[in-house]
């Protein structure tokens, strides 16, 4: 067996590459049957009202995961942890391609959603492997993992569902996450538990940091509503692309497509924050707010102009990553032996962010349509940026007592 140990040079290339794809194949599992609904209903013989709960048990499933799972990354071996959690995922997603009943289908996507919280857990791994004047570049490259295996979901399940059979969608996956654990199990680097304390213990240490660390909490708002406008806009523009744009599902799947190159732009962003002075952090986080705000006016014409809606897509997806980057970049720095409980908060309030934002979202857009779910959108990214003032105050007393603040909070 091949391993990787840590050591004073940080994390390699090589390695960030590879937990990057192992990202966007495992958050991939959670989007696969958005597009497939319709298909599920069919072959279950069941409403596609019904195949809906795959979706909600999917998130539930990742919620539970997040509170209770998370932060287990600070108090065991994480290498044993993480191919663990891979290799049930590569069981579940296996079954799913087998599934004689739509319960069956939906209570195995809970459990999906379970074992993917290790796209959190492997974001905070890799901010631990590196070196300071890494971990923005590392965190970005990681961030557009995510987002590629998001958007890219979408598309390539229609595509093979219409090609093979959305089963084959599962088999697909099966194969992708067994692989992936294999290479977690070579490749992760082996490292002790970064805290001595029990389960019970950690789960209020999640619950201390919360209350000690209000820099984590604005950057977490922030994260959460920006996360929500961008939930907002991805459910909704389906909507309008099938009922204005008379798009078919495979149309609207290779939409979604275009959205990748905001991933590109989070792995730029990781780059620049590296090589930014904390200083310098908060200011550039501000530009990048404003322009997710602003990326909502092409949206917003984009309800009868195709050219504007690719436009805004683009913008928002960009902003939303670099935002995304500039967050984790800031907040990993806070507890460097504890940063399980950091990503549990943090991915808690993205999650509940993005749910919260495509339930009002589409519940505008049925509504009022495209206007009112543009200004639904601006609502949670107006709000997001309101978090990032507030906690100003803050992050200019932890920069003018960074070794006091760094420290603190720890039990």
């Amino acid at each position: 067996m091949v391993t990787e140990s840590i050591n004073r040079s940080g994390i390699s290339a090589g390695l960030v590459r590879l937990l990057a794809i192992a990202i966007a194949a495992t958050v991939a599992n959670l989007y696969y049957a958005q597009p497939l609904l319709g298909s599920l209903a069919a072959d279950f013989g069941v409403s596609q009202g019904s195949t809906g709960l795959v979706v909600t048990f999917a998130q539930a499933g990742y919620a539970l995961g997040l509170v209770f799972l998370v932060p287990l990354r600070d108090i065991v071996r994480p290498r044993p942890l993480l191919v663990a959690l891979t290799s049930l995922n590569a069981a579940a997603v296996a079954v799913s391609a087998a599934a004689p009943t739509l319960a069956v289908f939906a209570v195995v996507a809970a459990v999906v959603g379970i074992a993917s919280v290790t796209v959190t857990m492997l974001v905070a791994h890799a901010a631990t492997l590196a070196d300071d004047d890494q971990r923005a570049g590392v965190i970005g490259t990681l961030l557009g993992g995510m987002l590629l295996g998001v958007l890219l979901a979408r598309g390539f399940a229609g595509v093979e569902a219409g090609l093979l059979g959305w089963r084959t969608v599962y088999v697909v996956a099966a194969v992708l996450m067994t692989a992936t654990a294999a290479m977690l199990y070579h490749r992760l680097p082996t490292s002790p538990s970064e805290l001595s304390l029990s389960y019970p213990a950690q789960l209020r240490g999640v619950l201390h940091t919360i209350r000690v660390q209000p820099i984590l909490r604005w950057r977490a708002l922030n994260g959460g509503f920006a996360f929500g406008a961008f939930g907002c806009f991805w459910t909704t523009v389906t909507f309008l692309l099938a009922d204005h744009y008379q798009l078919t599902q495979l149309q609207i799947g290779l939409f979604a497509l275009l959205g990748a190159a905001g991933a590109a732009s989070a792995i730029l962003a990781g780059r620049s924050m590296a090589t930014r002075p904390r200083r310098q952090r908060w200011p550039l986080a501000a530009v990048i707010g404003v322009l997710l705000v602003a990326s909502f006016v092409p949206i917003y014409l984009g309800g009868t102009q195709m050219g504007w809606l690719i436009a805004g897509a683009l913008l928002m997806d960009a902003a939303l990553q670099a935002l995304n980057t500039a967050n984790q970049a800031m907040i990993y720095d806070l507890l460097p032996q504890a940063r399980a409980r950091v990503s549990t908060v943090y991915a808690t309030a993205m999650f509940a962010g993005g749910a919260a934002g495509s339930a009002l979202g589409a519940h505008a857009y049925q509504r009022h349509g495209w206007a009112d779910a543009t200004a639904t959108a601006v609502t949670f990214a107006v709000a997001g940026f309101g978090a990032h003032c507030a906690g100003r105050r803050h992050e200019r007393t932890r920069l003018a007592d960074q070794p006091a603040t760094t420290s603190g909070g720890m039990r």
